[in-house]
């Protein structure tokens, strides 16, 4: 029997028609299974919900979302190529500039919103293709069938979402063709801002051995702790995701007719030059919003400094609403020329929109706004 959505992430992977006797026990059947059982319980219980939540057979869990990137990335053996959307997460850019560094690997970056120019960019060592959609912080949007389909005609490649942004409540990559999604579960997936932790899925048995081999050489493996936190998380990720994505939305249309504000990054806006491709791949739009502040870094600092809703962090995806000053916070490693190729201006603000009632998070940013 399948299951929806909600009723995957309440079971966490579980079986429902168990008796709760059968889930709070521990039940041996066998000496092997009494082994499973004391050797990371609650981590296969996550692997096995994350796994069903975004139609995957395999999951691996990982102490961090960095950890997970390092993991994916280690099946690039040496002279391979690797092509990445210029717009991932920084952290993943570092990581493979670093492997590049070292003569490892050759990658290049590129803008990839147009699926076409990827093409070009193939080469007969193209190992994988990592793409972040919508990229953090500016929203860019890429087309992940699209994308797939080009990965796919050149045989040995494979293909890694970062699909943190959107949870597999509202996107679900390995639908769409691509071989691995990964999240920091750090962020939507826990939701309540205590775990650090990271995860990859696939329905590739080749590319699933290679991973949990990679994991147990170097020891990456998540907390028992944590896992049973994020498991507790995914029990509400529905709901909250659905909370996240209509705060979201209006916070996003309140800022977008505000006089001083210069521009809105929001994929579930009718004015994103991608929301007909957001609405194809996405079922919805997550909390994640970014705009600029009519002008430059101290304006953008001025309006940190008046919030009294939001508070000042790098994180996002958590029950609380956040601020970034991207250019001073979460990009503050990249220089500025990097930063302006990405489209990273200087009085870029990005926000993760948590759960409290919108009309207090727009008032927030009304009087924050008042004061630039």
């Amino acid at each position: 029997m399948e299951f929806e959505f909600e009723t995957r992430a309440v079971h966490c992977g579980e079986d429902p028609s168990k008796s709760r006797l059968e889930k709070k026990s521990i039940v041996f059947d066998s000496l092997d299974d009494e082994l499973r059982v004391i050797d990371g319980n609650s981590k296969q219980k996550l692997e096995k919900s994350i796994a069903s939540l975004e139609h995957a057979k395999y999951g691996l869990c990982y102490p961090s979302g960095t950890a997970a990137v390092t993991s994916i990335s280690m099946m690039v053996e040496d002279g391979e190529h690797v092509v990445i959307f210029d717009s991932v997460y920084h952290g993943t850019r570092t990581y493979l500039k670093i492997r590049e560094g070292l003569g490892k690997v050759k990658v290049t970056f590129a803008d990839l919103r147009d699926a076409s120019v990827l093409e070009n960019l193939m080469q007969d060592n193209t190992k994988m293709v990592w793409i972040e959609t919508p990229c953090n912080p500016t929203m860019k949007i890429v087309d992940i069938a699209a994308i797939a389909k080009i990965v796919k005609r050149h045989g040995k490649a494979f293909l890694v979402v970062d699909n943190t942004f959107m949870s597999p409540y509202f996107q679900n990559p390995l639908l769409l063709g691509a071989d691995i999604a990964m999240h920091s579960l750090t962020k939507y997936m826990n939701g309540h801002s205590d775990v650090l932790m990271g995860a990859a899925v696939t329905n590739r048995e080749d590319l699933y051995t290679k991973l949990k081999e990679t994991s147990k050489s170097i020891g990456s493996f998540p907390s028992p702790m944590d896992c049973f936190l994020c498991l507790r998380g995914l029990k509400t990720l529905h709901l909250r995701m659905e909370r996240h994505s209509e705060n979201g939305l209006k916070v996003a249309e309140f800022l977008e007719k505000h006089p001083k504000v210069e521009k809105v990054f929001y994929p579930g806006l009718k004015s994103h030059s991608q929301h007909e491709l957001a609405k194809k791949q996405c079922k919805g739009f997550s909390g994640m919003v970014s705009f600029c502040v009519k002008g430059g870094l101290e304006e953008a600092k001025k309006l940190a400094a008046r919030i009294k809703v939001f508070t000042l962090a790098v994180s996002l995806g958590g029950a609380e609403s956040l601020m970034d000053v991207t250019a001073a916070m979460t990009a503050s490693p990249l220089n500025k020329e990097d930063r302006e190729m990405l489209e990273i201006t200087d009085n870029l603000i990005r926000l993760s929109i948590g759960l409290e009632d919108a009309r207090d998070l727009i008032a927030d940013l009304d009087q924050a706004l008042s004061g630039v």
